[in-house]
């Protein structure tokens, strides 16, 4: 049986790696959508299409979704069109009104915490509505589900991404982190909610094969998902970070101005700023690195602390967001997934898993306990 899957934003950075991987899986009919049918049809041509020949098709979500919905019939849509601060749950609705599945790659912490106000009308459909299928809130997740017997009580978790400077990072991405620098937002630190703001709050952490980077506050699902998901922890610290220093600590001035409310947001400035960023390229690698220090007391009380890094080089570290969704694609499509209802993607796929699915890409995990 085939199973068709319309992939939005099929062409770009982290849809085309979705359409790649999914198009040499057995029983899989690919779609690639998006504004522009050249390039969709450019990314078909490279495409394998074991079930039946990809396609492309134009597509505007704001416009016709609906009724592409409703002449292709697809079984599953993954929704890549980013960034999702700020996005309705229109493209989600739309899906649950056809009947399918919907998987979307969101990082936005209000998008993604506040997804199961879909739950009931995705039951009543009997389909599945994941969200957050990436970096946040599921490898995230699934790090600590994996770690988390190692410890009688886990009190404290600080993690982050530094990306490569030579990665290619999309616009909606820059985006969509410039949208909170300098912003202020919430995050459990000594058992309380405290205000800390958009990269700010610089630390350096040194990653395996790649030295000191460092990392300011930057707000995720996480943060909303993880109090409840975990309810001995006290303090939670997610940060980001760019490669070259030089650049970090420009985007750290920025973000005073727009504390102190001389620029409403930097998110307008997203592509002057990247382009800016590239002049430096020749100074970077294509080397990122995400860590994880758990932090807490072993089952007999005596503290605990256990790191976990993924290290990717040869400029795969983008390729690391977009594998949940695949992951989440397949199990649908081989009925290996049941739920049913609006959910963030945390607990649907393991550590194990997550790492089968990273299989060759130059990405490599270190267990440090």
């Amino acid at each position: 049986m085939t199973t068709r899957i319309l992939i939005l934003g099929g062409y770009g950075n982290f849809g085309a790696h979705i359409a790649r991987k999914l198009s040499v899986e057995e029983g899989l009919e690919i779609i690639v959508a998006g504004r522009s049918l050249e390039k969709g049809q450019a990314l078909v041509k490279e495409l394998h299409g074991n079930a039946s020949p990809p396609r492309a098709v134009k597509l505007d979500i704001a416009q016709n979704l609906p009724h592409v919905l409703e002449n292709m019939k697809p079984d599953i849509v993954i929704h890549t069109c980013g960034p999702f601060q700020g996005q309705g749950y229109d493209v989600a609705r739309d899906c649950i009104e056809g009947g399918c599945h919907y998987i979307d790659l969101a990082d936005g912490r209000e998008f993604v915490s506040g997804i199961s106000a879909l739950d009931a009308a995705a039951k009543e459909k009997g389909v599945a509505v994941i969200s957050g299928a990436s970096s946040v809130p599921c490898l995230t997740a699934a790090v600590l589900d994996h770690h988390l017997p190692q410890f009688g009580k886990l009190k404290e978790i600080d993690y982050g991404i530094s990306t490569a400077q030579r990665a290619n990072t999309g616009l909606a991405t820059t985006a969509a982190v410039l949208g909170y620098v300098g912003k202020p937002f919430k995050t459990l630190i000594g058992g309380k909610m405290r205000e800390v703001h958009g990269w700010q709050g610089l630390a350096r952490r040194k990653y395996p094969g790649l030295g000191a980077r460092l990392l300011g506050y930057c707000d995720v699902p996480d943060l909303d998902i993880f109090p409840t998901r975990y309810e001995s922890l006290e303090t939670i610290r997610f940060r980001a970070g760019a490669e070259l220093s030089v650049i970090h600590l420009g985007l750290w001035g920025l973000s005073w101005l727009v504390r102190a409310g001389l620029v409403k947001s930097l998110a307008p400035m997203a592509g002057r700023l990247m382009k800016m960023s590239h002049w430096l390229d020749a100074l970077g690698s294509d080397k990122s690195g995400f860590h994880m220090y758990m932090t807490g007391t072993d089952a007999l009380g005596k503290p605990k602390t256990v790191r976990f890094y993924l290290i990717a080089k040869s400029g795969d570290g983008p390729f690391i967001p977009s594998t949940p969704a695949i992951l989440c694609a397949k199990m649908l499509a081989r009925r290996e997934l049941q739920r049913r209802g609006a959910f963030p993607c945390v607990g649907v796929i393991s550590l194990v898993q997550y790492l089968e699915g990273l299989s060759g890409l130059d990405i490599t995990p270190v267990f440090d306990a």
